[in-house]
């Protein structure tokens, strides 16, 4: 009996030893994917730099991009699923219509706010889309908000204005608006995942990219623009659509693995990286940010980080 009692026991320890070593692979290949998903979105800053003629061809851009990212993901979930992903679009709903009309919107308001500001405001007004989300998700889906979420909005807040005062004065302020708008678009995609977590989020993706290619061409016909524009731009916009879609691809696979805060650290390399690499000489950019720009946005990292840390309790995966 006591020699059972010891093989069950050591038997017992190595099956903790083995669990603990899988649990330490995972997290590992989470964090691997989500830290490289944030590095591939924060190239998608500089690219947008090196366009022709930015301020002209938006809308050309957005359309090339939109197509860009509903393929890739389409041709991803077909090799994933097959042809049964066509059932993807009957579970859709309302919540991912919503959701897929936020993230076109985000897609569009990013564009325009690299054009009319600088690239670290923009991307620092990005970084507050968790706070946003955790707004929307207390007033419509109800979901309590603790105290270390609202000292993050206040300090994140104070973090905006600062931006906004910078903007203000150097004749960019629509593009502050303009991130803005980016961030709380993102946030409406995020707050209607948590309001249906069984909605698709690939086919809601692709729906945001379709949204957004149409809602383009809508625009240049109005507005009577060109229907084409330089080859350069066109391969610029086919590279950052794929930045788009493949980070999405691996945020979504490593999103099994990691916690929520880990997530909304990880996040934060979007926008540190995008900043640096629109700074620094090595791509020719050379856009040095303001001093309040560079404070403001120091400040929303640390609410940020702040609101992740307060959030190590959550264990649910968070949204794309």
């Amino acid at each position: 009996m006591l020699i059972y009692s010891v093989i069950k026991l050591n038997l017992y320890i190595l099956l903790l030893d083995y669990m603990s070593e899988v649990n330490n692979k995972t997290y590992l290949i989470g964090f691997i994917l989500a830290l490289s998903a944030g590095l591939i979105w924060s190239f998608g800053a500089p690219t947008v730099r090196y366009m022709v003629d930015a301020e002209i061809y938006q809308w050309q851009y957005l359309f090339c991009r939109g197509i860009v990212v509903a393929t890739i993901l389409l041709i991803f979930l077909i090799y994933q699923e097959g042809l049964a992903f066509r059932h993807n679009f009957k579970r859709v709903g309302i919540s991912g219509l919503i959701g897929g009309l936020g993230l076109a919107s985000a897609f569009i308001f990013f564009i325009f706010g690299m054009t009319f500001t600088s690239a670290a405001t923009t991307l620092f007004m990005i970084g507050t889309q968790p706070l946003f989300a955790g707004l929307f998700a207390y007033i419509f889906l109800r979901e309590k908000v603790g105290i270390t979420t609202a000292i993050a909005c206040f300090v994140s807040l104070f973090g905006m204005f600062l931006m906004a005062y910078n903007d203000w004065y150097a004749g960019t302020f629509l593009g502050w608006t303009f991130g803005l708008f980016c961030s709380i678009g993102f946030a409406i995609f995020a707050t209607t995942l948590r309001w249906q977590p069984d909605t698709p989020k690939f086919t809601t993706i692709i729906i945001a990219g379709i949204a957004c290619s149409l809602f383009s061409m809508c625009m240049i016909l109005y507005l009577n623009d060109g229907y084409t524009m330089p080859l350069r731009n066109i391969l610029l916009s086919m590279m950052h659509g794929s930045f788009v879609a493949i980070g999405l691809i691996l945020l979504s696979i490593g999103a099994r693995y990691l916690p929520a805060a880990e997530f909304m650290l990880l996040s934060l390399t979007e926008v540190v990286g995008g900043v640096i690499w629109c700074w620094i000489p090595l791509f020719g950019v050379n856009e040095v940010p303001s001093t309040f720009t560079l404070i403001g946005g120091m400040i929303i990292i640390i609410a940020i980080s702040f609101y992740a840390l307060g959030s190590k309790q959550k264990t649910s995966p968070p949204t794309l």
